[in-house]
């Protein structure tokens, strides 16, 4: 087997955001993948391999490491590796582009939850975070939501000033204000501590939570977890390794049954009226780079065979 090496430049403008959700829809309705996460870390510095197998669609290891420092530098904080295996043979199949996987399958992953849990009419979609992320949910939330306004907030002026310029969004400087008159927001940031007050939520919003990915961080704190409905990606990858659920879990804060659904009964994902906020914590996994990784390698062969 030729090995294919995937590369952005080489198959990105083929792809689109609702194909790839429906591509995530069917991969949920395949056998459930085996999972399995191994993270180290040094400090803030952290080593995360994610691996998956989904009998019928193949194998995949992906790892990250990610280094906030390096947004000092003009090196990406966030850098890695992925390994598609095929589910037949077993042999590699291809090397996908580590960063163009991660933005897909990250964006992809949140706008299928938003599709599901977001008010129909939500108009003002807040940004907080600056990065690369962000500026991938602009484009998955434009799917749904083409009429949209976007407001950005950053721990950097700066950096949301650039942001807010190249997506024609509206710089916030005070978050409170900006949470408060949001009916979406999205977090993706790397805070360890809490950024967003329950105090300051509003009914009827919605949050994609996506920047924790650790035990020790989270995004917002216990009186928000506590208003919200909690709904996630999957539960093996969320509930015992990510901060933001598994701190209010051993506190106390929530029981597990106030985590209502994962993508694998994608049907409990509803809004149950327009004042209820929702939230939607995404952890990624390696299933979900399977699937994304496949669909991929499918475009990508429609111009290389």
């Amino acid at each position: 087997m030729t090995v294919k090496i995937i590369n952005s430049s080489d198959v990105e403008s083929l792809l689109d955001w609702s194909e790839l959700v429906t591509s995530l829809i069917a991969g949920h309705d395949r056998p459930k993948a085996q999972i399995r996460d191994v993270i180290l870390s040094r400090k803030e510095d952290t080593l995360l391999s994610r691996t998956a197998w989904i009998d019928g669609l193949g194998q995949l290891v992906k790892t990250a490491t990610i280094f906030p420092k390096n947004n000092d530098t003009s090196i990406s904080a966030i850098n890695g590796a992925v390994s598609l295996f095929s589910d037949q043979t077993g042999e590699l199949e291809a090397f996908i582009d580590f960063h163009l996987l991660t933005k897909w399958k990250t964006a992809a992953d949140s706008l299928l939850a938003t599709k599901h849990l977001a008010r129909k009419n939500s108009q003002k979609i807040l940004l907080v975070g600056s990065g690369n992320m962000s500026s991938a949910m602009v484009a998955a939330y434009k799917t749904i939501f083409p009429n949209a306004n976007y407001y950005v907030w950053s721990r950097s002026l700066k950096n949301a000033s650039l942001f807010s310029k190249k997506h024609a969004a509206t710089l916030v400087e005070n978050l409170k204000k900006g949470v408060e008159e949001a009916d979406i927001i999205c977090t993706a940031t790397m805070s360890i501590k809490p950024l967003i007050k329950g105090d300051w939520l509003q009914p009827g919003q919605h949050l994609d939570l996506i920047g924790s990915y650790r035990p020790d961080m989270r995004e917002i704190d216990d009186i928000a977890i506590k208003k919200g409905s909690v709904y996630v990606d999957s539960f093996d990858t969320t509930i015992e390794h990510i901060g933001e659920l598994k701190i209010p879990l051993q506190s106390g804060i929530i029981k597990r049954d106030d985590i209502l659904a994962d993508f694998y009964n994608l049907k409990k994902f509803e809004r149950k009226s327009q004042n209820e906020i929702t939230i939607a914590k995404n952890g990624g996994g390696a299933h979900l780079d399977l699937m994304t990784s496949k669909y991929i390698l499918k475009k990508w062969k429609t111009i290389h065979n």
